[in-house]
């Protein structure tokens, strides 16, 4: 038996564990597994013994991971199919034809595959039906009837399915689709995305008006930059909807001259055109990593690339063994043969190298293996097709003046040309929650870590819960090599310790290297405000990512749990509130009525002739000369509290707005109270233009970097208590070692589980994953 974690153990035994109809297990152990599989795929091989051997030593110890269809359905002797998720046919505009789909999705569901539906095509509500002589109800009523379809297909006692629903940005009936989710307990089997076109965007920052129409009618025009408000309201207040950039998946599609794709699969890495199929399989880079917490820390390039062709060989005769829901997914599937090969365990292998997520060292680790893994997967294809074809809807010259092919090297671009490509589409990454619970719990996808160290409950045959503590595949390595009393280092971070712009730079670096998409959650805490959370989306399409999504735990999608971590005390300075200079009154204006009602306004703080300071200096990449920062207190009350701000620099380009910056700034600051908020205001600024890399992570502007020096300041005057975990800072960047302060289940990471109740579910990569009875749902 492989040696792994009992939760690993119970996931295999669970989830992907042969056994016959009576429940005796025909797997006797994990190895078993693999080499039942390995044994099915190879069967379409000329040497299939060969490539048994093959198939098998590249999935042992997890180093290749297949989707968790194919480990638990091939060769298992039964009529199921092997791929994870379909997108469905166009719905036609008629109550037939609307019917015939939800059949067709009912069928689907019925295997456990997830779908997803583009709703644009069906009419608005309010417009009316010709010969029937009514109005038609509209899209949301008739995902209604499928979200009860779905509940319905659940309930029966079929396997998991989830459903993506999407809308175009200029269907009259957008806005309703924004708002749905705000009604508790609507579209539960539903994630929901809104199709976002580059007009739109475009309109967005021109804050121009935006037609709403169907069939060529507008029916409504609205102001671009309040729908896209809607949308980011409604993602901070309930999760969702996330946003596609439909037309950035389109040009860069590998098949974009004989599909048009408007759908995705319920977790948005595979954008699929009209009954495309989603298979999926996943590199643990976690286990590739040798010499870890060294400086020889590596992955080499040689072995990934040789896993790598292993790998789409083996997804490939996936496609010729599998069975298929509708004959419409098996046509389209043999057609194209798009497989989707990403990574897993990619945060613990950066920790393992010593690289902190979503810094510069991160990037640049990411990039080359990245890199090493696209060539390889193409070059592979391309071998394959050789030996034996391309897939059927190949042109050569079309194929290769796609965007995203004409970017690859040249050795690569000479091989399809030789050859052709078996696979028009290689790569994405997928959600690998349960599959990498089982791989000895490495980081999922190319998530963060959730947590290093948890409570897991596990219920127990006569009713009760035996607790269990379940460690990261990472930390449990470092623990073993280095003792259970070493402090952690920095790059040990988790999803709790990073921001917004940490995600969706980790996103947009591997999307560089994938030609269908990524699934990735933005998880933000439950107190980021408004102000902080809402430019997210834009920031994901100014960096070029296809797809975004965010999770913040909300009273509609599940609320954090506060058990067993008391609230830290702030510190007595931090408590103390001020007392405040006694207010001027003022006659309210008689023009707004003689209520008798008054105008509090606070005396600004008096200015002594001498007040303690300090200047920063902060270099910004994209200017000259350095900028300069003088922050001045003043000592109230025994308590040292900001005054005034002046920003200098000999670079004349930032002269207005630095004046207008340090002028409004200190009036706050004088005006006294709590002025903290300044600092995430400032913080929360990004440059569409892009940010810069600075003390080894991504700053988002100049604004930014300011806002960082001021709270830098407030910290080390004690006006603001220090936060949990400190970025590097911006001046005299160090590196510095954390404790190793690791919470248990019930603190406000996780949320309780449908299924088995226990306290352990987690939200990564648009998946409820729980720790405790391995139950998943994407939705």
């Amino acid at each position: 038996m492989v040696q792994v974690t009992p939760v690993s153990q119970q996931i295999w035994d669970m989830k992907y564990r042969l056994r016959a109809v009576d429940g005796s297990a025909l797997d006797k152990s994990i190895p078993d597994t693999w080499r039942r599989v390995a044994r099915a795929l190879a069967a379409v091989e000329a040497d299939p013994v060969r490539w048994e051997e093959r198939f098998f030593q590249a999935m042992a110890d997890f180093k290749l991971l297949p989707a968790g269809r194919i480990l638990s359905g091939a060769g298992s002797g039964r009529r199921v199919t092997l791929f994870n998720c379909f997108v469905m046919g166009d719905i036609p505009d008629d109550m037939s034809g609307i019917f015939e789909h939800l059949k067709q999705a009912a069928l689907t569901m019925q295997q456990g595959g997830g779908i997803g539906y583009d709703f644009s095509t069906l009419r608005p509500k309010g417009s009316p039906v010709v010969g029937v002589g009514a109005d038609a109800s509209g899209p949301l009523s008739f995902m209604d009837v499928w979200d009860a379809m779905c509940r319905t297909i659940m309930s029966a006692g079929s396997r998991r399915g989830a459903m993506m629903g999407v809308m175009r940005c200029d269907h009259p009936d957008i806005e309703a689709f924004i708002e749905a989710k705000r009604q508790p307990g609507r579209l539960r089997m539903f994630n929901l995305s809104v199709l976002v076109t580059d007009p739109f965007m475009q309109a967005v920052r021109d804050d121009a008006s935006w037609e709403l129409a169907f069939r060529g009618t507008v029916y409504r025009v609205v102001r671009a930059r309040e729908l896209w408000d809607r949308i980011m309201r409604a993602t901070y207040g309930y999760a969702e909807p996330g946003v596609i950039f439909i037309d950035r998946i389109n040009r860069l599609n590998n098949l974009h001259y004989c599909e048009t794709i408007h759908a995705t699969n319920p977790c948005g890495e595979q954008p699929l055109p009209p009954y495309g199929t989603c298979l999926l399989g996943s590199i643990n880079l976690a286990q590739l990593v040798q010499d870890p917490f060294t400086p020889a820390a590596r992955i080499d390039a040689d072995q990934l690339s040789h896993l790598v062709a292993t790998a789409v060989r083996l997804l490939d005769n996936v496609i010729d063994v599998s069975r298929f829901p509708l004959p419409e997914h098996e046509h389209e599937a043999r057609a194209k043969r798009r497989i989707g090969l990403g990574i897993t365990g990619l945060a613990d292998a950066l920790i393992l190298c010593g690289a902190r997520y979503g810094d510069q060292s991160a990037v640049a680790l990411t990039e080359r293996w990245m890199a090493t893994l696209q060539r390889a997967a193409y070059l592979a294809s391309a071998d394959l097709a050789g030996e034996k074809g391309a897939f059927p809807l190949f042109e050569r010259d079309s194929y290769l003046a796609g965007e995203t092919v004409s970017h690859l090297d040249a050795d690569v671009r000479d091989a399809i040309a030789r050859h052709g490509i078996r696979n028009a589409l290689l790569t994405s990454v997928a959600p690998t929650g349960t599959i990498s619970l089982f791989a000895d719990n490495v980081s999922s996808g190319l998530e963060p870590v959730f947590s290093f160290r948890y409570v897991r409950h596990v219920l127990m045959p006569d009713g009760n819960r035996r607790e269990e503590e379940v460690s990261d595949y990472a930390y449990r390595l470092f623990r073993r090599l280095k003792g259970e009393g070493a402090p952690l280092p920095d790059y040990f971070v988790d999803a709790q310790g990073l921001s917004p712009t940490d995600h969706l730079v980790m996103q947009a670096t591997l999307q560089t290297y994938i030609d269908s998409s990524i699934s990735k959650t933005i998880n933000c805490p439950e107190g980021i405000s408004f102000d902080e959370f809402k430019d997210v989306y834009l920031h994901a399409y100014e960096l070029g990512c296809k797809g975004c999504s965010t999770y913040r735990p909300n009273d509609v999608t599940g609320a954090v749990l506060e058990v067993r971590q008391p609230a830290k005390a702030r510190p007595a300075a931090a408590q103390a509130e001020l007392p405040l200079p006694a207010p001027v009154m003022e006659p309210r204006p008689k023009d707004l009525g003689d209520s008798g009602a008054i105008v509090q306004m606070f005396r600004p703080l008096d200015r002594p002739e001498a007040l303690p300071g300090q200047t920063y200096k902060v270099r910004w990449p994209e200017s000259d000369h350095a900028i300069y920062i003088t922050l001045n207190d003043i000592i109230q009350d025994g308590r040292r509290r900001p005054f005034e701000v002046f920003i200098n620099s000999k670079n004349m380009e930032h002269y207005a707005w630095t004046v207008a910056l340090t002028r409004m700034i200190s009036a706050v600051f004088r005006r006294g109270g709590d002025v903290s908020f300044v600092v995430e205001e400032l913080k929360a600024v990004f440059d569409p233009r892009g940010g810069q890399w600075m003390g080894g992570r991504y700053v988002p502007s100049l604004l930014a970097a300011i806002g960082e020096v001021i709270e830098k300041h407030m910290i080390d005057t004690g006006f603001i208590p220090a936060p949990e975990r400190r970025h590097a800072p911006l001046i005299e960047p160090t590196r510095q070692v954390v404790g190793d302060e690791l919470t248990a289940v019930s603190d406000r990471r996780f949320r309780h589980c449908p299924k088995c109740g226990s306290p352990s579910l987690m939200r990564q990569e648009g998946c409820d994953t729980c720790t405790s009875c391995g139950y998943s749902k994407c939705g």
